[in-house]
């Protein structure tokens, strides 16, 4: 896995896919959605993650490089 949204995007769409499987036994589809409720979780984390890099992406494009001290992940950081 390369870290990418795509990535992310591919693993939900083929844990869709083994949810909508029908030939799977109860447990199995148990077991699935245990990792299904995993996956989301993680995938939350992600987006919330890359929507607050965008956020700062945007003040960076609003407002320039004068955001950057205010904005640790993309500029420098305040010492």
């Amino acid at each position: 896995m390369s870290g990418k949204l795509a990535d992310l995007n591919n693993h939900l769409f083929s844990q869709l896919d083994r949810l909508s499987a029908g030939d799977i036994s109860a447990e199995q589809i148990a077991t699935e959605v245990k990792r299904t409720e995993a996956m989301v979780a993680i995938a939350d984390q992600i987006t919330t993650a890359a929507d607050l890099q965008l956020k700062a992406a945007k003040l960076f494009g609003d407002y320039g490089a004068a955001v950057l001290p205010h904005l640790p992940m993309i500029g420098k950081a305040q010492e």
